[in-house]
């Protein structure tokens, strides 16, 4: 697989390479790491493959709308940017009956999929997610089969969906880890597109003849930090607060899932701790030999 490197002066591992089985103990650096307060919290070094921290990341738990991850990757594996999506009124009725949070979508918008994307991952919107799943699967019982089928690929062995949003389903939630996770961000990190969609604060679409007007901003606090990335945070009263972040320090991209949080604005200052952590400590090199 081509390795597709953005524009911070390093490319990041081959698919095969951050989607391995977790390094051994010896490569878990958590020495004078700052406190973690989630449930499970996993940071990856995914430049080098080293794990810097893992509390409890193969602990599978629902994952609310980091789910949104998953569904962004499929639609970028198969869709153009310039497709074009009509939103119905069962994808806002959608959002709005299941409680979900909203880009505010209206029924018989046309919207191409390089700005649906902005509406599906920084409002966190469940109506933009089952438009899209709607759209490719086709149908949303074919999309979701779709996600589960990417993760086996990408070696997630850990983690299946019931729905590309993360909302709670009465036959029960889908589960992930922050293992899972992280390695997930990593392979769409490699995605310009997705990449430039995470980091972006806030986005703004005029009306037009095929939609109406849209300013979407990211619910993502921690975009202001030095070579921040996103990428997605989440929440539900099963799953908590979640969030998975990123960021490219002194060459290296950092990847961590915080999930189970109790308070929403701790995962942020504890996602900049680690990073800050991570980035003035840096793991050394892996031993090929080893």
């Amino acid at each position: 697989m081509a390795v597709l490197g953005l524009s911070t002066g390093f490319s990041v591992p081959a698919l095969a390479q951050s989607a391995q089985a977790p390094a051994a103990a010896a490569h878990v650096r958590t020495v004078d790491a700052p406190p973690v307060y989630g449930r499970a919290t996993y940071l990856l070094d995914a430049s080098t493959g080293a794990v810097r921290l893992d509390d409890a990341g193969a602990r599978r738990m629902p994952i609310a709308s980091l789910t949104k991850v998953m569904t962004a990757y499929v639609v970028l594996k198969q869709a153009k940017l310039t497709d074009t999506v009509t939103i119905t009124a069962a994808d806002v009725r959608y959002a709005n009956d299941n409680g979900g949070t909203s880009a505010d979508l209206e029924p018989g918008d046309r919207v191409q999929i390089k700005d649906l994307l902005y509406g599906l991952l920084l409002p966190s919107g469940a109506d933009a997610a089952h438009a899209m799943a709607r759209t490719y699967g086709p149908g949303v019982d074919g999309f979701v089969a779709k996600m589960n089928d990417t993760a086996r690929q990408l070696g997630l062995k850990d983690t299946h969906y019931v729905n590309p949003d993360g909302l709670p389903m009465p036959g029960g939630d889908g589960y992930s880890t922050a293992q899972d996770q992280a390695r997930l961000a990593a392979a769409a990190l490699r995605d310009k597109t997705f990449a430039k969609v995470t980091s972006t604060q806030r986005y703004s679409i005029g009306a037009t003849a095929t939609h109406g007007a849209h300013t979407w901003t990211n619910t993502n606090e921690m975009l202001d930090l030095p070579g921040a990335l996103g990428v997605k945070t989440g929440f539900t009263q099963a799953a908590g607060f979640c969030l998975t972040f990123a960021a490219d320090r002194q060459g290296h991209r950092l990847i961590g899932v915080i999930l189970g949080e109790d308070v929403s604005s701790r995962r942020f200052s504890t996602a900049e701790s680690l990073l800050d952590w991570a980035a003035d400590n840096p793991a050394p090199q892996r031993n090929p030999a080893a």
